[in-house]
């Protein structure tokens, strides 16, 4: 069945980086469209970034512009989110999702399957 598990989260000092990788398995990974969300406590989840299936189509949300890059390798199945220049509102659980097609999706409803998720601590 499909499964996507997150990794790479922890702890990082303000001004710091992270990077997240989400390894997909059981199904086709360019078949689908992939994305980065985060939920902080008391918050809705959110969209962060987004990439169609061949990584060649991007998208962000405005806080994380310039700062997060999401990329993709369909020969490892694995989704990235490398994470520059963190501040202590970037603190919460991320979770990667998947969207069956090849355009990419922002919209946290229209995800088709999600990982359990990693939490990123940014202390100031």
């Amino acid at each position: 069945q499909v499964q996507l598990v997150e990794s790479g989260g922890g702890l990082a000092q303000a001004g710091g980086s992270l990077r997240l990788s989400c390894a997909a398995s059981g199904y086709t990974f360019s078949n689908s469209a992939m994305g980065w969300f985060r939920q902080a406590p008391g918050k809705e989840r959110e969209f962060v970034a987004a990439i169609n299936w061949s990584g060649t189509n991007t998208d962000y949300t405005d806080s994380v512009k310039g700062r997060f890059t999401i990329s993709r390798d369909n020969v490892k199945n694995t989704l990235y989110l490398q994470m520059n220049s963190v501040k202590p509102e970037d603190t919460a659980a991320y979770y990667c999702a998947g969207r069956w097609g090849r355009m990419l999706v922002t919209a946290t409803g229209a995800m088709n399957f999600w990982g359990k998720g990693t939490q990123v601590t940014v202390s100031s």
